[in-house]
């Protein structure tokens, strides 16, 4: 039996500049762009994916790099409808650069997402339509991962399902209570 070769464990951490020139480079190369430019940026969104403390937080770190590989990629303008009430999303929102404002007609204080955040849950959970606006403040590009996709990484990986969905709840319950004004500090 042959020995196996393990890999070395290391992040990458982008500059400004370096991230700049990645992406400008993954563009002029077409559509597919280069592949150590896709690679470090999948590894950045990975990071503040896994960094958001109000995201997906029971994922683990091969979670989401098997995320960032399956999910579209998707871009929004400020202003821009990312999830419009009334219509199904079919799928959940990860956000990865900008915000955003969750509209409900019922609530005093609008809800903002940030960067790791999801939105589209509760349509993507019950299938119906979406119960809120979500609009872009500002420009905003987001990871988008559809139902069929969900499904099958879930039919093949079940503990990444179960870890999605206790993340799911998790978010759920936290905006409920700050939406009813009980939202008591997590103890340690």
């Amino acid at each position: 039996m042959s020995p196996r070769r393990q890999r070395p464990n290391f992040s990458v951490t982008l500059s400004p500049v370096l991230l700049f020139v990645f992406q400008s480079a993954g563009k002029s190369a077409g559509s597919s762009g280069c592949a150590p430019c896709q690679k470090a940026l999948s590894s950045r969104n990975v990071s503040i994916l896994s960094a958001a403390k109000l995201g997906l937080v029971y994922l683990t770190a091969n979670d989401w790099t098997l995320i960032a590989d399956k999910a579209s990629r998707m871009q929004f303008k400020a202003a821009d409808l990312i999830v419009q009430r009334g219509r199904r999303t079919h799928g959940v929102y990860l956000l990865l650069k900008g915000s955003a404002t969750v509209q409900i007609s019922s609530s005093r204080k609008a809800p903002n997402l940030h960067p790791g955040e999801v939105c589209g849950e509760i349509s993507f959970l019950d299938e119906l339509p979406a119960a809120a606006n979500v609009v872009a403040n500002e420009p905003v590009e987001a990871y988008y991962l559809d139902r069929a996709t969900l499904q099958a990484m879930f039919e093949l990986f079940p503990h990444l399902g179960s870890r999605f969905y206790r993340s799911l709840a998790s978010i759920l319950s936290r905006r409920l209570r700050e939406l009813i004004g009980d939202a008591p500090a997590k103890s340690e």
